[in-house]
């Protein structure tokens, strides 16, 4: 269960919940593709740093992980949108674990993200959940809540 009023939500197309769920606290994930997301408007933030490295020095496409949004909508063109972020679970898969590895094998990143010492194994718990959605034939979304 998260202790963070920030969460990351997953949902699948699955016609069964998904047994498999974060073991702590989902907000890591958040942060990281928040400030993944900004990095491109010079955010200077560790976490936008650790994902400027993936992307330019190590090729990590990010896509998967950034296609996200706000689970609360407040009108029509947020309820579509928020429909938009359907995703085929195999590439999700692949970007979390890749990124997941990268984190605990560079030493430039753990460097930057040693106050965020669990994030791999909430990327891998996600990953975990992809591949269960994989097997069901089903799309994910990935959405949060601040």
């Amino acid at each position: 269960m998260d202790s963070s009023p920030t969460t990351l939500i997953v949902e699948t197309t699955a016609n069964e919940e998904c047994p498999i769920d974060f073991l702590g606290d989902s907000a890591d994930i958040v942060y990281f593709i928040s400030f993944a997301h900004s990095e491109r408007y010079g955010a200077d933030h560790p976490l936008a740093k650790a994902s400027s490295i993936l992307k330019r020095k190590l090729g990590i496409k990010l896509g998967p992980l950034l296609n996200y949004a706000d689970a609360r909508t407040e009108n029509k063109e947020e309820e579509e949108h928020l429909e938009r972020m359907w995703q085929d679970p195999v590439a999700l898969q692949d970007c979390a674990r890749a990124v997941a590895d990268a984190l605990e094998t560079s030493a430039d990143i753990r460097e930057l993200l040693k106050a965020f010492p669990e994030l791999p194994d909430r990327l891998r718990e996600l990953a975990d959940m992809a591949v269960w959605a994989t097997a069901q034939g089903a799309k994910m979304r990935l959405t949060y809540v601040i």
